[in-house]
């Protein structure tokens, strides 16, 4: 295909820059995941449409066109939790630990991941699952499965070295046609473009401007709820509730995340019976945490 088009309005400067309509982007993105693009443009593309700046008209049009690659597998009573591809540096990860706290309950989480993209250069969502025994109510699904035309562009991304427009709309990709998600935000502007980007797409949105831009909450917390149109703002602090868990700001390697949640600490495992019952207070499953 003819993608100098798209590269012009991305990377031609400041001037002469223009935004893409939802449909046009739609067109850049399907043709990069059907492999019409070759790697440098779409690598010139990522930055020049990076520093453009991103317009939600723009994402939804690259969302779109994940649509039409994605085969939905239902799973009732699940939550999406939207975990960055780019991994967990400082803490390890909590839902192993959670998911029996929320199985009572009849909730079911959903989950999805694949190789570490750039740029924080974590401990990816993959390598837990894969190297973890996971409870029965936790649902993972291999990017390599389940999208692979997007798998496919890792070697792309790897390469680019940068953070892409990419890791704001894989997070959240409704495999499992879900109907409450959490997703974590670290700055505070994405909280409001998650709005506009998913809030149409589920009947429950949770936004949890937490640790790592995680849907984990490791220390106090905002946390905005979107539900049928209507926003609701909450504030928490585990030390309000006698949780004791001190966070981490050293970096952790793969193997000793893996370790800390095979053999957690009482005041880890405590952590994660908090963030449980957060979700259940969240969705209505409880009065009070």
């Amino acid at each position: 295909m003819n993608f100098l088009p798209y590269l012009k309005a991305v990377g031609t400067g400041k001037k002469r820059n223009r935004d893409l309509t939802q449909d046009e982007l739609q067109i850049a993105m399907r043709a990069m995941l059907n492999g019409q693009v070759l790697p440098e443009q779409i690598s010139a593309f990522l930055l020049g449409w990076r520093i453009k700046g991103e317009t939600i008209e723009e994402f939804r049009g690259a969302i779109d066109a994940f649509d039409e690659f994605i085969t939905p597998s239902p799973i009732p009573n699940s939550i999406e939790f939207g975990y960055p591809y780019d991994g967990k540096v400082n803490n390890p990860y909590i839902f192993p630990l959670m998911a029996k706290y929320l199985k009572p309950y009849g909730i079911e989480l959903s989950l999805h991941g694949d190789v570490l993209q750039p740029a924080k250069g974590g401990t990816p969502l993959k390598y837990i699952c894969d190297n973890i025994e996971l409870d029965n109510n936790i649902h993972y699904f291999d990017r390599k499965e389940y999208f692979k035309e997007l798998h496919n562009l890792s070697g792309v991304r790897d390469r680019f070295g940068m953070r892409s427009p990419f890791n704001t709309i894989e997070k959240l990709l409704n495999i499992t046609q879900s109907k409450t998600a959490i997703i974590g935000a670290f700055h505070k502007p994405f909280v409001e473009k998650y709005i506009k980007l998913f809030q149409d797409r589920y009947k429950r949105l949770i936004i949890i401007k937490g640790n790592e831009g995680t849907p984990e909450i490791f220390s106090k917390c905002a946390i905005t709820v979107v539900e049928d149109g209507k926003r609701e703002e909450y504030k928490f602090d585990p030390k309000d509730y006698g949780v004791s868990y001190k966070k981490s700001w050293d970096k952790i390697s793969k193997e000793e995340s893996i370790a800390i949640t095979k053999k957690p600490s009482h005041e880890l495992e405590i952590l994660a019976e908090f963030n449980a019952k957060i979700i259940l207070f969240l969705i209505g499953k409880i009065e009070k945490i």
